[in-house]
């Protein structure tokens, strides 16, 4: 095993100190760096193989979190003259990034694990939306990953409504790390790449039509991924990112572009709402009552502080609306979690009984 070749991965010390080294006897180390459905690719950091996921994991595996993602580490192991690979185990998370699946399906959907830093991109042409920033935020946070919020298209903006657009995002989050930059001008992209520190993994997220892969093309010092035209009616434009890359950048970092997601629901995220919101939860234990659902209770701390133009009509109904949607969620999902277990358990008892009577 090659640790200096892991390491430039990104295999840094909280995964070296989880190493099993016994299990080094039998199996090789390898990040995943491509989710093609049902197979993978993965690299040691030498080589790129292709690679598919034992039985065990895929009959053991309780939700869609269990099986692989872009950026897990996982033992492997190599057949076929190193051109194949089996995945055996997935190294424990130090981070991910997830959110509801599409749909009403109350399910979990991995987007990429182990990312240090969310690259949050948002536009500031006619689809610049700070409440759709909140909403990153948290589940930046949720998956304790540290949140940069990347401002793109600024070549249409003056460098005074910039400013103004930064200060009211600095305003309730004043320790995020706000970067305004153009792919079309090409201004201020050597601030963005010093963002990018060689062994840490980054992921760009944002909608579609916001420059991601515009950007990563940039980053990469040549047009790898195809972009599309914006439409001009309604600055709108269709993601060309279809599956989610592990890339190695010159400067040694690593960057995963990920699809414009179009629904962005989460599942128990009260810790991160607190966090991206707290202007607004630490106000709660100021409250009258303890159960206070701060929407129309006398002696509301938060509905009198909303009263006095603390913080925005609109920020304050994105809280509620972010809040109530992701304890909804919980409660769904622990009910199918639920009735999931009672009909493995059902499962297994017939299989049991069958085999007695053969």
């Amino acid at each position: 095993m090659n640790l200096t070749h892991l390491k430039n991965l990104g295999f840094g010390n909280w995964f070296q100190e989880r190493l099993e080294s016994s299990k080094l006897d039998d199996f090789g180390i390898a990040r995943v760096a491509t989710v093609y459905g049902e197979n993978y690719s993965v690299t040691n950091g030498e080589r790129e193989f292709i690679a598919e996921i034992t039985g065990k994991i895929m009959f053991s595996a309780e939700s869609p979190l269990d099986y692989p993602t872009v950026g897990d580490w996982c033992y492997v192991q190599q057949f076929d003259g190193n051109s194949l690979a089996i995945i055996h185990e997935i190294f424990e998370r130090k981070s991910i990034l997830k959110r509801k699946r599409a749909g009403k399906s109350v399910e979990f959907q991995s987007i990429a694990a182990n990312i240090d830093y969310a690259l949050i991109v948002q536009s500031l042409d006619a689809d610049y939306n700070i409440r759709r920033f909140e909403r990153y935020l948290v589940m930046a946070r949720e998956g304790r990953i540290e949140p940069i919020l990347l401002l793109s298209k600024s070549d249409l903006l003056s460098e005074a409504e910039i400013e103004e657009k930064k200060a009211e995002i600095l305003e309730t989050n004043p320790k995020i790390n706000v970067v305004a930059f153009s792919n079309k001008a090409e201004t201020n992209l050597d601030a963005v790449k010093n963002l990018l520190l060689p062994g840490k993994t980054f992921c760009l997220i944002g909608s579609s039509g916001v420059g991601k892969t515009s950007l990563l093309n940039k980053l990469l010092g040549e047009d790898r991924f195809a972009t599309r035209e914006i439409k001009q009616k309604d600055s709108k434009g269709k993601h060309t990112t279809t599956n989610r890359h592990l890339l190695k950048l010159k400067s040694g970092a690593m960057i995963i572009d990920t699809p414009g997601m179009r629904e962005l629901g989460n599942i128990a995220v009260e810790a991160a709402i607190a966090e991206s919101f707290d202007d607004i939860t630490e106000l709660e234990t100021s409250c009258k009552f303890s159960n206070c659902s701060h929407t129309q209770e006398k002696g509301c701390a938060i509905l009198s502080a909303l009263a006095d133009d603390v913080f925005s009509q609109e920020r304050y109904e994105n809280y509620l609306k972010i809040l109530k949607e992701s304890q909804h969620n919980k409660t769904s999902y622990a009910e199918k979690r639920k009735k999931s277990k009672g009909l493995g358990k059902l499962y297994r008892s017939i299989q049991k009984s069958n085999r007695k009577k053969y």
